[in-house]
């Protein structure tokens, strides 16, 4: 067993301290291999088009898995979930690394690699995101989201600056196999989770009677299903103008991979100084404050779409990541107030599920879109379904209605009232007395 002796605050207990560092671990290697998975195909004389399909790849067993990944997190143990899952991602990265360290790496080849490490992630994120919200109580559950983020996407800023200069100096394929490495020793770490605290699941159950449940928990709270119908949107296009569009005009007009890692670093940056200010931060309307804080999402579109010089485009960076962390952490600190705990995997399944759904047609059309319609225009069209999507979604009540409670307390499983059904509270809250992640948010 790994000691408990650390220094930390008396809320972060043992398993939010080995999930924090075995995510800033993996942050730091993924946000490498983002870029070097890129510049791989397009070292191999890839274009735009072959960019959108070895990233489609990835997500798409993602989205064919994840319900599947959420019912076995919730069935079985967790912890265990996620280093299985780990470790089919160390195989999955240290095989690409091979192939790109070797010589020329195939198309399909590429596809089937990544793609294997997408199916790691469809089973690990339902667990993790359970987990991490079992893993704090009470009122400071917000401040200790806040903090988890603040680490990992301050890991991210460097994993992506760091990335793209070692890209640029030694090549994709040690980079790739930088991040097969943090796999590997993020799933030891995360083998000393303890999840005892954990009920037993009852038995009798079976697989779709847990999706079924889990479905129900989902549909039930517009705030819910309408956010994650938001970002199935905002994810789309977000991730097509990372992993393709991005990576393009960096070669075009920025100078290639380090100015572009650069540039996702100032993200990371961003993010992890929105995280901080939301460890003060503490907005009693949460959804209606982290969803007016997803319209400057759509900035960095609209400034590749110029292009914008490089520093000025390291500043649109910074600003649309430390705003969207707002969302990030209001909606962390939703789910945790409002889903009992036995069905968190589940309901973060769907969640995930829906925030997916639509990146690998997004990332596999972003190279013919680009040809029909030109990069310019497909930009500009990015930045302008971010906004839309995100102005209609203020438009349920729910999303401006739930508030922080001052203590908060999980609903149980077989809760009646608001939280049952809407998931909110509406007017006066409850309790309180007063009148929304990731890769992409």
């Amino acid at each position: 067993m790994i000691p408990d002796s650390s220094p930390r605050p008396p809320w972060a207990g043992r398993n939010y301290s080995l999930l924090t560092t075995a995510a800033v671990v993996t942050s730091l290697g993924a946000n490498g291999s983002l870029i070097a998975a890129a510049f791989a195909v397009l070292d191999t004389g890839g274009d735009g088009g072959d960019v959108g399909l070895v990233a489609a790849a990835r997500t798409l067993p993602l989205v064919v898995f994840l319900l599947i990944g959420g019912a076995v997190a919730d069935r079985l143990p967790r912890h265990r979930v996620m280093v299985a899952a780990n470790a089919l991602s160390f195989v999955s990265q240290a095989a690409f690394a091979a192939l790109v360290l070797m010589g020329e790496p195939r198309l399909w080849q590429m596809m089937l690699l990544t793609a294997l490490g997408g199916t790691g992630q469809a089973f690990f994120s339902p667990a993790a995101e359970g987990m991490l919200l079992s893993s704090v109580q009470g009122e400071h559950a917000g401040r200790a989201f806040a903090l988890f983020r603040m680490a990992t996407q301050g890991a991210a800023l460097g994993g992506a600056a760091l990335g793209g200069a070692l890209v640029a100096a030694i090549g994709p394929g040690w980079v790739l196999a930088v991040d097969a490495a943090c796999f590997a020793f993020a799933g030891a770490l995360r083998a000393f989770l303890d999840v005892s605290h954990i009920p037993p699941r009852e038995p009798g159950t079976g697989m779709l009677a847990d999706l079924r449940d889990g479905w129900r928990e989902f549909i039930g709270r517009p705030w819910l299903w309408g956010v994650v119908v938001q970002f199935s949107l905002v994810n789309a296009v977000v991730g097509a103008g990372n992993a393709v569009y991005g990576p393009l005009v960096a070669r075009d007009s920025l100078g290639g991979a380090g100015p572009w890692g650069l540039a996702l670093g100032a993200f990371g940056a961003g993010t992890a100084a929105g995280a901080l200010l939301m460890t003060r931060y503490r907005p009693r309307r949460l959804l209606l404050a982290g969803t007016l804080a997803v319209f400057p999402l759509a900035l960095p579109s609209a400034a590749l779409a110029v292009p914008v010089p490089v520093g000025v485009l390291y500043g649109v960076m910074f600003v649309a990541g430390a705003t969207v962390e707002i969302f990030g952490v209001s909606w962390m600190t939703a789910l945790h107030q409002e889903i009992p705990e036995d069905k968190l995997s589940r309901v973060a399944a769907y969640d995930w599920f829906g925030s997916v759904a639509l990146i690998p047609l997004a990332t596999a059309l972003a190279g013919p879109a680009q040809s029909a319609f030109g990069r310019t225009p497909a930009l500009w069209g990015s930045s302008a379904l971010i906004i839309v999507a995100t102005a209609l979604v203020l438009l349920i009540p729910d999303i401006r209605g739930l508030r922080r409670r001052d203590t908060t307390s999980k609903p149980s499983a077989d809760a009646e009232g608001p939280l049952r059904g809407r998931g909110g509270r509406h007017g006066v809250g409850v309790g309180d007395g007063v009148g929304r992640a990731d890769e992409l948010a």
